[in-house]
């Protein structure tokens, strides 16, 4: 149980951090991200966050719960519906852009609160640990930029 507070806790951090984008997954929680757990036990680790600094952001997110479950929920039903959209037999430019439009709408929406929360989780953390951070979002977006790359180069062949 604690394991999977630490979890929740951490993701929240990370996604409120803008470390990774928001992913969105069933709403019982019967579908879990890959390796979820291994990915944030070693962000937990390099930002090195002490007992009380987990049971502020434990504090933090509990209390921004009822905010983000229905931004969450917004977010994966428009993907749905966007995959519907593209799927579509009767698919169309103008109803694909429709409903990519109310992805990026709750994408905005989704990026304001995970702003709202890194301004409150922030402060909790050391200088240290939101260089840490931000080191960590650096190499993200450099891994992804090289994936981006090699697909580009790969589909010259």
């Amino acid at each position: 149980m604690k394991n999977k507070i630490l979890i929740s806790t951490l993701a929240a951090a990370v996604v409120a951090g803008g470390l990774i984008a928001p992913q969105t997954y069933a709403a019982d929680n019967s579908v879990a991200p890959p390796a979820r757990g291994q990915f944030l036990q070693r962000i937990a680790q390099r930002l090195d966050l002490t007992d009380d600094q987990k049971s502020q952001i434990k504090t933090i997110l509990a209390g921004e719960k009822d905010n983000l479950q229905p931004l969450l929920a917004a977010l994966h039903n428009a993907r749905k519906n966007l995959r519907a959209a593209i799927r579509a037999d009767d698919a169309d430019e103008a109803s694909v852009r429709a409903e990519s439009a109310k992805v990026a709408s709750a994408e905005a929406d989704m990026a304001v609160e995970r702003m709202k929360l890194y301004g409150k989780i922030a402060p909790v953390l050391t200088d240290e640990q939101r260089r840490k951070l931000a080191d960590l979002q650096q190499r993200v977006d450099e891994f992804a930029d090289n994936v981006i790359a090699r697909i580009g180069s790969g589909l010259d062949n």
